[in-house]
């Protein structure tokens, strides 16, 4: 599901308004505005200005010094929405076609981000663009990245790989292909310890039903017994 075919899509984000051009006609997912971008970031603005007393989230949304990478980052609105809400030091990665729109958002946004976002082309098959991005990360941001049976072991493998062992996936996401999401949850659940962030706790004009927020964090690898 989009929200809308309108060729611009408008998110105000702490105070600021961001503004996203996309192209529904093109042969790439990736230069369309999907709905798990604007849920996770309208999530985190939710929660960005509320005391830490009263913050059940203030810990896991402390930008302060951490290094993010966003992964199929499409027209870049969670690593633009984030920027906005504090965490400066991150990275937009995505395919080789779809950096043109990536690069007209950046730009089209220049006046708001008061600089244009680092960004870098990533196919989560080659291990050498992975490690030329400098892992570990703190934050490692996708949303709506789960649409592909064969893309969910490279995307699985690339989410270890950059992330940090006390780094956290903020991942958006939504139910596209059965047999993706069976396969995607499988290989989670070896991975990564998972944490559904309740309905409740989204922002209410962008809680849908059909679009969730999860924290993903490493297992952390067991001692083996007598070493």
């Amino acid at each position: 599901m989009k929200f809308t075919d309108s060729p611009v899509i408008d998110l105000p984000v702490g105070g600021a308004a961001l503004s996203f051009q996309q192209d529904n006609g093109s042969m790439h997912v990736g230069t369309s505005v999907w709905p798990c971008s604007l849920v996770l970031v309208k999530f985190i603005d939710r929660w960005a200005s509320i005391t830490p007393t009263e913050n059940p989230y203030s810990s896991l949304l402390d930008f302060r010094g951490k290094r993010a990478v966003e992964i199929g980052c499409g027209c870049g609105v969670a690593g633009m929405g984030l920027y906005l809400l504090g965490l400066t030091d991150i990275l937009l990665t995505d395919i080789s076609p779809v950096m043109p729109a990536l690069k007209h958002n950046i730009k089209r946004n220049k006046t708001i981000l008061k600089k244009a976002l680092k960004h870098s082309v990533l196919y989560w098959n080659n291990p050498a663009q992975i490690a030329a991005l400098n892992p570990p990360f703190d934050f490692v941001i996708a949303t709506d990245v789960v649409y592909i049976e064969e893309t969910v072991g490279p995307l699985i493998s690339t989410m270890e790989a950059l992330i940090g062992n006390n780094g956290v996936v903020l991942l958006g996401y939504q139910l596209r292909s059965p047999e993706a999401d069976k396969l995607f949850w499988e290989m989670c659940d070896k991975a990564f310890q998972i944490e559904k962030i309740p309905h409740e706790d989204l922002h209410p004009e962008f809680a849908y039903e059909e679009a969730d927020v999860y924290v993903l964090r490493k297992k952390k690898e067991e001692t083996a017994s007598g070493s």
